[in-house]
C-alpha cells in the first residue's frame, strides 16, 4: 500500500529525473547543477527505499 509520503517522493524522484534530463541535453550543461540535482535524486531514491 502506498502512502501519501511514498507518492509525494516518487513524484519529487520524476520531477528531478526531468531536470536532469533538460539540463544534460542543454547545449552547454551546468555540471554542478547537475551534481546537485543527482545528488538530491539519490537522497530521494535511498528513502524510498527505507520505506
Amino acid at each position: 500500500m502506498q502512502t501519501t509520503h511514498q507518492a509525494a517522493l516518487e513524484t519529487k524522484h520524476q520531477m528531478l529525473d526531468r531536470r536532469i534530463s533538460e539540463e544534460v541535453h542543454r547545449p552547454m550543461p551546468d555540471a554542478l547543477a547537475l551534481a546537485g540535482l543527482k545528488k538530491q535524486k539519490l537522497r530521494l531514491k535511498e528513502e524510498l527505499a527505507n520505506l
